[in-house]
């Protein structure tokens, strides 16, 4: 669990990744303090050191786009107030079979950051169940691909239909956000 600082754009928060391969991918995109959790392995003083860092810097969790990834993101959370969530595709952060934020290209890192949105927002019920069926992005024939290219749009990730409505309503997205980044997929997947 080393922190490390890197080149390129300045971020002022501290990333959170899970390894020392995720800390040299992320160090060489942006210009930031960097911190492992080590996997699974980090202890409660480890979360002590990230709520200070969070009350003075601000903590961004950048994790693995796979399922260990989301759990460690999730517990995190739990313990940070505040931070962000960065979210890299899982197809952006993939070679030869493996997953991670260490295989993802330097500009895909950087516009995971720069997308990166708080946890706690003023949690709102603008989204409904509805919203995703009309839309298409649960239900549908293709609705698993509609939510990845959402997601990516959105900066939020890949989530399955009830995570999806659950990251749209906590993570302060608006009616208009959502409705423009869906303009956009249909205008991509239109060519």
């Amino acid at each position: 669990m080393g922190l490390s600082k890197g080149v390129g754009k300045l971020i002022r928060e501290v990333i959170v990744v899970e390894g020392k391969d995720d800390i040299t991918a992320v160090k060489a995109a942006v210009d930031a303090e960097v911190i492992a959790t080590g996997g699974f392995a980090y202890s409660r003083e480890f979360i002590r050191t990230l709520q200070k860092i969070g009350e003075k810097r601000g903590i961004i969790i950048l994790t693995d786009p796979d399922y260990a990834g989301e759990q460690i993101r999730r517990d995190l959370a739990k313990h940070l107030k505040n931070c962000k969530h960065a979210f890299l595709p899982q197809g952006k952060a993939l070679r030869k079979g493996d997953i991670g934020v260490e295989n993802a290209a330097k500009d895909d890192i950087i516009r995971a950051i720069e997308k990166a949105r708080p946890s706690h927002v003023d949690r709102s019920k603008e989204f409904t169940k509805k919203d995703l069926i009309d839309r298409g992005l649960s239900g549908g024939p293709n609705s698993r691909e509609k939510r990845e290219s959402l997601g990516e749009t959105l900066g939020i990730g890949y989530s399955n239909s009830k995570q999806l409505l659950n990251r749209l309503n906590n993570f302060g997205i608006g009616r208009q956000e959502f409705e423009l980044a869906l303009e956009r997929i249909e205008k991509e997947d239109g060519r």
